[in-house]
């Protein structure tokens, strides 16, 4: 399984990348966490926005279609994508989520 981090400048933008990646079937299920702060430097200076984080749950075979689909569709224009491959998951789970990506 993956989890897939994104963030969002706006809650409409994030509730709008996840029912699609959902409806889309390339994410099982996607979590947003609000009011986030993020500091980072963009364009030579350092900058800071409230956003919201996107957690995105996946497979291997999956995520490269909904990387693609971030990029294409998020309104940054470098979003952070940025994948991170769990070791352990319970058995439950991965199947659910295997089944719903698959159907």
């Amino acid at each position: 399984m993956f989890i897939v981090l994104t963030t969002c400048g706006s809650r409409k933008e994030a509730e709008r990348l996840a029912r699609e990646a959902v409806s889309r079937k390339l994410a099982g299920c996607v979590q947003i966490l609000p009011q986030i702060e993020s500091f980072y430097e963009w364009k030579g200076k350092i900058s800071n926005d409230k956003e919201l984080l996107l957690v995105c749950k996946t497979t291997r075979e999956k995520y490269p279609s909904l990387e693609r689909f971030l990029s294409q569709e998020h309104s940054y224009d470098v979003p952070e994508i940025v994948a991170i491959e769990s070791s352990k998951v319970s058995e439950s789970y991965h199947e659910w989520l295997k089944g719903v990506l698959a159907g």
